[in-house]
């Protein structure tokens, strides 16, 4: 184990005031069902005070200069934030996105009418995507090259050889307006700032960086400066990205091991961006190095909220995927995670790309893969309500009395099929239009095309449009389905129109208990050999051949399905009225890929994770495993070794990413009642983690329930 002597202290009161930090957002904020993000409260002088130059009559704005100018305007005058402690300068405290009037409510203004979609978008509780932001991952390497003046300058040119082009020159314009603001920024930390951190950012102004001190600090840079733009939280391959700059120092004695974990710590305080570290190069070489591990030591000298990833692939160092899972034994933080190469890349190569492509695609997000700088892919913002759509399929054969498991089947594919493309359909629109509503201009910078092309990175500037969609509610329609067929069609216990009867009345019909308890002890997803099972591998094929075309939009472009609900699944649950699983109205969906809770009473962790296997999409999206294991799993024999052979095993059979909670059982109950007695306590809600008490009440119950169900 790593340890931390001349930084200690540093880090202690750095952490001590990060956690002061996320109280004092809860007490003024409320609750939030979402990363932590690392942001920081602005002054509320400034707040009071600050006013966009470009809104429209309601207060809002959209638009290529709109967005540009006010971006400008916010970072020109952006508070400073210096901590004497810290390594690094800075701290953001915006997300323009959410600053638009109407945000909440889902009125910020669209420039474009797409009201042909929504009778489907509503029938189906569709998470369509069209106006969502970011979800692709940037190239940090590009910047790290050229640093803010040579970004400046590569526009400037591109501006030159596009004199014409109307598009590009709004573009273009829009960008050097952007990294105008972002450099006054900038030179403002530089100024407020004493000492090396202070000559530091002065000197990143216009130059690039040289020093693994100055590449964390640039890297810092760019993440508050894009997360202030729109939320982006994608991040790369840490240990390759810094690698050269450690190296480098290493060798010329400037640094020691300890100066750069705190650095790196810093950066991880600085926001709980997506990293991953270790896995192939391009040519299925292994890229662990010397600071793959000193990454994962100072995520874990931090112990704060993080969001790590471990590659798993067959030439790996096993000694990093150890100390991965050591780690995530010894801190009970969540992390790091680790994804499975192997499926990834299989199920990548078939949409027709080479396995080196496809070792180019990381994790980059709570649950998503993208090839930094090349790909534009939506993650994580589309999603298909399967629960809904089974409940329109289920209302259907009803209505018409058209009793039997084969027409609620067929029923449910034709529903699917007008879900998945009512999906293909806002995809195609998106890729027409975004580019006018919010162009990508911190994530522009940062890819291959965009500057060069002229064209935003969601208008065919990029590469690769490999869009995706994640189906939400697995185990509560494969659960459902598996009800009938035991309970209606085989054992005849429940007729046809008892069921439909006491579904409608959301089981408070007279006996509607009794028949709830008896739909509810029917086979369940994840126990293994069973109705249910069979049928959650058939509801996956059924959701990937839903898609038109050979998976691809009426506009040719591709879509890679998966099976992942984020935070979603209480909203989810929401819109979906009793189910025949036993499941009430309103009650949550069933989490991502997983089984219900409860699927067996031995909550054995091989069953959850054959089961989770077996539903993978097979396209290269994920379909992750959330596992949840009590801290008193750390007693037995050999449980770093029982981990790594569980994860192994979940990947030869097919998995691609797993998300691990160690929890005491009796602490995260007792939390759900007293969080304010547990401000330290963080939690894996889904792809990201989050302190315990920033959750909403309702979340809270929901998290507790799944893992200790």
């Amino acid at each position: 184990m790593f340890k931390l002597t001349k930084y200690a202290d540093r880090i202690e009161r750095l952490v001590a005031k990060k956690k002061e930090q996320v109280l004092e957002k809860q007490r003024k904020l409320g609750f939030a069902d979402e990363d932590d993000y690392g942001y920081v409260l602005p002054p509320e002088s400034f707040v009071k005070k600050f006013k966009f130059p470009v809104v429209d009559e309601n207060g809002s704005f959209y638009g290529v200069n709109a967005w540009a100018k006010n971006y400008r305007a916010l970072m020109e005058q952006h508070p400073v934030y210096i901590d004497p402690d810290d390594a690094l300068a800075g701290r953001w405290m915006f997300m323009m996105s959410r600053m638009r009037a109407g945000y909440k409510l889902s009125l910020a203004p669209f420039p474009v009418d797409y009201s042909d979609l929504h009778a489907d978008q509503q029938l189906y509780d569709l998470t369509h995507g069209i106006g969502k932001d970011a979800h692709f991952a940037p190239d940090y390497r590009i910047g790290l090259e050229l640093g803010w003046g040579g970004l400046v300058k590569k526009v400037e040119d591109s501006l030159k050889i596009h004199a014409g082009d109307a598009e590009a020159e709004e573009l273009l314009n829009a960008e050097l307006d952007a990294l105008c603001g972002i450099r006054a920024w900038v030179r403002h930390l530089g100024e407020a700032a004493k000492g090396e951190v202070g000559r530091i950012n002065l000197k990143l102004v216009d130059n690039p960086p040289e020093t693994l001190h100055e590449a964390c600090q640039w890297i810092a840079q760019f993440n508050m400066a894009s997360r202030t733009y729109n939320r982006d939280g994608a991040g790369g391959q840490l240990d390759e990205i810094l690698r050269p700059y450690f190296e480098r120092d290493l060798a010329a004695g400037k640094i020691d091991e300890e100066d750069a974990v705190f650095y790196i710590a810093c950066l991880l305080l600085n926001d709980p961006h997506y990293y991953q570290i270790g896995g192939p190069d391009r040519y299925g070489n292994d890229r662990t190095s010397r600071i793959s591990y000193l990454i994962l030591e100072a995520a874990n000298a931090l112990k704060i909220s993080c969001n790590l990833t471990i590659r798993v692939h067959d030439k790996m160092d096993v000694g990093l995927f150890r100390r991965g899972v050591e780690v995530l034994l010894e801190n009970n933080l969540g992390f790091p995670r680790f994804s499975g190469d192997n499926a990834l890349i299989k199920g990548f190569c078939r949409n027709d790309y080479p396995e080196e492509l496809g070792r180019e695609r990381i994790a980059l997000g709570c649950n998503w893969m993208s090839i930094p700088g090349r790909e534009y892919t939506l993650n994580d913002v589309v999603k298909i309500n399967l629960m809904k759509v089974f409940e329109v399929a289920f209302n259907e054969i009803a209505e018409k009395k058209d009793f039997s498991l084969e027409s609620l089947h067929d029923s449910y594919k034709k529903h699917s099929a007008k879900a998945a493309l009512c999906i293909a359909k806002g995809l195609d629109f998106h890729l027409a239009h975004q580019y006018r509503n919010e162009p990508e201009l911190l994530l522009n910078l940062l890819c291959y095309g965009p500057i060069e092309k002229g064209r935003d990175a969601s208008h065919g500037g990029v590469e690769f449009y490999n869009m995706c969609c994640d189906g939400a509610g697995l185990a509560v329609v494969a659960d459902s389905f598996a009800a009938i067929q035991t309970q209606v069609v085989e054992e005849k216990k429940i007729s046809w129109e008892q069921l439909v009867e006491t579904i409608k009345a959301n089981f408070t019909n007279p006996g509607g208990e009794a028949l709830r308890a008896l739909l509810s002890s029917s086979p369940r997803f994840g126990h293994g050999g069973t109705c249910a099972d069979l049928w959650a591998v058939t509801l996956t094929r059924d959701f990937c051949d839903a898609f038109p075309n050979n998976r691809r939009t009426p506009e040719g472009h591709l879509i890679i399905p998966g099976l992942f609900s984020w935070a979603d699944t209480l909203r989810f649950g929401g819109t979906v009225g009793a189910t025949p699983n036993g499941r009430r109205a309103g009650e949550p969906s069933s989490h991502g890929a997983n089984p219900n809770p409860g699927f067996r009473k031995d909550g054995a962790a091989t069953a959850i994770a054959r089961a989770v296997a077996s539903v993978q999409c097979g396209y290269g999206n994920t379909s992750p495993l959330q596992l949840e294991l009590d801290h008193s799993f750390v007693n037995c024999e050999d449980p770093v070794g029982r981990l790594m052979a569980l994860f192994r095993a979940h990947f030869d059979l097919g998995g691609t990413l797993i998300n691990v909670n160690i929890v005491d059982a009796r602490q995260l109950k007792d939390a759900c009642v007293h969080p304010e007695k547990y401000p330290d306590l963080v939690v894996r809600v889904t792809g990201f983690t989050a302190y315990f008490i920033m959750l909403s009440p309702e979340f809270r119950d929901f998290v507790v329930k799944r893992i200790i169900a």
